[in-house]
């Protein structure tokens, strides 16, 4: 998990973005790091190479693209060292010469580094400002000042730098190496601390982002830097500083040991498969027909993230590791302008849906027969999130307490599962769409510009008796070649365990399922003979996954925009929510005003398809759970350390707790 935070101005944060941390729990070996380093440090940086051909050839329009590759450069030159080590200054006389788990860089003098700096420096006064205002010009001046300060100050070439340091021992075995030494050093040098990192502000989003990523690599530095020098191990005194690598963390140093003593990863055996199609299509399920308890949409209650982060917030956090783009492209490339995130877990989220659904169906908690939940972001799975959920709304027992994990087509997959379970219970069944996305994104562009957090209850009951229910069709599909189904993955070890996009993929499954579900609309026959059922929809809701692919797949499959209704400007993808808040949405903006006739497809991870076609009824929306926002922390007063705010009591299980179930 890589939560964001909410800073002292009330404004989001994602310290993933420009503090890298790694979970080297999940590298085997050196080139599975060197794979990840590549494309998060690598790929967009320039070397300082590049940027004096830039500045040589007057590539640069203005002081902000020169700052932004100086800042990337200075990530790449600290990959290994920011991701892997502690640095610790230390008197030459009191490094261990012998433990296995302390390093010294061996370094490169930096060849032309003069040139190189002098050009930067020239072509940074000689620029023109990339905004307006003297507060902006002081800014671009601030974050220049750090980064050339961190720049001018190197000693070494950062092209041929190994990720595994060598020991004390092996720095002194070798002949004619280099490494960092200062004759002196002062412990208080100043760095940054994390709120002040977090609490940056500026008016343009782009130089908050820039702000950040200069302090943190001033940060790599805690020393005097222009007394920097290195030399070999005959001209260190005693008394001299040395710059001693010590692993960040335990997961790093069981890397280290892993890497170091010749640790062969286990080998995954795949081989390619070629997808057959099932032996008969799989039809879609009339529930009419099909089941003797027709469903009865009762209530459906809705619960957004309490916190908007918009297009700006995402520049606002801009990783190192990408490419510009400004609030307005991401806007065109998702449709997207907003997204909403939450401080709260994600059974809290579940649980106010859930306790508002009921509370608008007039039913009492023990007339419930079964719980479902619909996630593929739960943090819970023993007890999973649907059974928690049932002891948190009191119930002694269900007939049925599970979770699905249907991705974006949590709606269709639930809505199928309780009208089976309405089969067997003849009493209302809760199903609760939850997702959480905010916490597990990491520093991944395509997945923090799409995803946000919500939740969505509904209650479906056995309808009267003669009625012919709320909903009409039923279908789910699953699979496909397997890049689809890995399409979008989570947790993912190539990407540090964050969730992971793969576009392509993702656009292929949904036209497929499009295609699909048109087609099988236009085979059901309609309400008058001779029709198709696809002209009896009045609204098409769909799973609200990215509003620009959406439109032109959909106009591939003949569908026109003013038939499909979207929420996700404001709402982004909320994945297994998404539809059924999007049918809230539609009510709010009176796109559905009396009972409608509605398509609601979802697709996603895992070539996941389905859709229901149901009649929805304004009278089913509950009132709005509008949840707290975080409470900020107090201002400090001089020298005082910030004021938390006092925590929210959450009950815990303790020993005592356990030795009574227990009966000890």
């Amino acid at each position: 998990m890589k939560p964001f935070v909410v800073n002292n101005h009330g404004r989001l944060v994602f310290p993933a973005n420009f503090a890298p941390d790694l979970d080297f729990s999940v590298l085997d070996s050196l080139e599975q790091f060197g794979a990840v380093i590549g494309r998060d440090f690598e790929s967009k940086a320039p070397t300082g190479t590049d940027i004096l051909a830039r500045v040589e050839a007057g590539s640069y329009p203005s002081r902000f693209e020169l700052l932004r590759d100086l800042g990337q450069n200075l990530f790449w030159v600290n990959r290994y060292s920011m991701t892997m080590y502690d640095k610790r200054p230390t008197r030459w006389r009191d490094v261990a010469r012998h433990r296995p788990d302390v390093f010294l860089p061996v370094l490169t003098p930096w060849v032309d580094g003069a040139r190189k700096v002098a050009a930067v420096e020239q072509a940074y006064r000689e620029l023109p400002a990339t905004w307006d205002s003297d507060e902006d010009r002081a800014a671009e001046d601030t974050v220049f000042d750090l980064l050339f300060d961190v720049f001018r100050n190197r000693r070494h070439h950062a092209t041929e730098l190994p990720a595994v340091k060598p020991t004390v021992a092996e720095f002194l075995r070798t002949p004619g190496a280099l490494t960092f030494v200062l004759p002196e050093h002062d412990p208080d040098y100043p760095v940054f601390s994390t709120p002040e990192i977090h609490d940056v502000q500026a008016a343009v989003p782009e130089l908050e982002a820039l702000t950040r990523w200069a302090m943190v690599l001033h940060n790599q530095y805690p020393w005097d830097r222009s007394k920097t020098e290195l030399r070999p191990a005959a001209e260190i005194g005693d008394d001299d500083i040395v710059i001693a690598f010590h692993p960040r963390t335990r997961e790093v140093a069981a890397f280290l040991d892993r890497v170091r003593t010749g640790h062969v990863p286990a080998q995954r055996s795949a081989s390619p498969v070629t997808p057959k199609p099932p032996v008969r299509p799989f039809p879609p399920v009339k529930v009419r027909e099909a089941f003797a308890v027709q469903p009865a949409l009762e209530a459906l209650a809705i619960v957004r993230g309490e916190l908007v982060c918009d297009n700006s917030d995402v520049v606002r956090n801009t990783s190192f590791s990408w490419s510009p783009m400004s609030a307005a492209e991401i806007s065109a490339k998702t449709g997207i302008d907003q997204r909403r995130y939450t401080s709260h877990d994600i059974g809290e989220l579940a649980l106010a849906a859930a306790r508002a659904a009921i509370a608008h169906s007039g039913r009492s908690t023990d007339e419930i027969g079964a719980v479902l939940v619909a996630t593929c972001t739960s943090d819970r799975l023993i007890p999973s999130l649907s059974t928690w959920l049932s002891g948190e709304l009191g119930l002694l027992q269900t007939h049925c307490s599970a979770d699905i994990v249907a991705a974006c087509a949590g709606l269709p997959y639930g809505l199928a599962e309780a009208v089976r379970q309405l089969q067997e219970v003849e009493r209302p069944v809760l199903l609760v769409c939850v997702e959480k996305f905010s916490d597990k994104i990491g520093s991944v562009r395509t997945s923090r510009m799409i995803f946000g957090d919500g939740a969505a209850a509904m209650v479906v009951s056995p309808a009267a008796e003669g009625s012919a229910g709320d909903i009409d069709i039923l279908q789910t599909y699953a699979s496909g070649p397997v890049g689809q189904v890995n399409s979008i993955i989570w947790p993912n070890p190539e990407f540090d365990n964050d969730i992971t996009v793969y576009g392509p993929e993702v656009k292929a499954l949904v036209s497929r399922y499009l295609d699909q579900m048109i087609g099988e609309l236009g085979d059901l026959p309609g309400d008058a003979p001779g029709t198709a059922l696809l002209a009896d929809i009045e609204l098409i809701v769909p799973h609200q996954a990215n509003k620009t692919m959406i439109l032109q797949l959909a106009e591939k499959a003949g569908l026109t925009a003013d038939q499909l209704y979207f929420d996700i400007e404001t709402m982004g993808n909320v994945s297994a929510a998404s539809i059924p808040i999007a049918l809230f949405d539609a009510v709010r903006d009176k796109a559905i005003t009396g009972p409608t006739r509605v398509f609601a497809p979802g697709f996603g991870a895992g070539a996941v398809g389905g859709y229901a076609v149901l009649t929805v009824d304004p009278a089913i929306m509950a009132p709005e759970v509008q949840l707290s926002t975080p409470p900020q922390a107090a201002p400090a007063g001089p020298g005082e350390l910030p004021r938390t705010p006092d925590p929210v009591a959450v009950a815990t299980t303790t020993s005592d707790d356990v030795r009574v179930a227990f009966g000890v």
